[in-house]
């Protein structure tokens, strides 16, 4: 499965963040990673922006769901 230490491989995506948040988007992080997720950049900004509060839920919403879309047709093709 690899390492998973996302805020040594992005930290800048982490900095803006109070520890209480940082925890909770660490702990979400690793969940999905023990659930077979493979950590990427756009996945991880997507939540910490969303912790952080520079986005809205529904602006997380949209980018999940284009991110999800680009996958399946990324997976389709391949």
């Amino acid at each position: 499965m690899g390492e998973f230490n996302l805020e040594a491989r992005w930290p800048e995506l982490f900095e803006h963040l109070e520890e209480t948040k940082r925890t909770a988007v660490l702990n979400s992080l690793a969940s999905a990673w023990h659930e077979g997720w493979v950590p990427n950049r756009e996945d991880v900004e997507n939540l910490t922006d969303f912790a952080r509060g520079a986005i809205d839920e529904e602006e997380y919403d949209r980018r999940v769901a284009g991110a999800s879309e680009r996958s399946r047709v990324f997976n389709i093709a391949s």
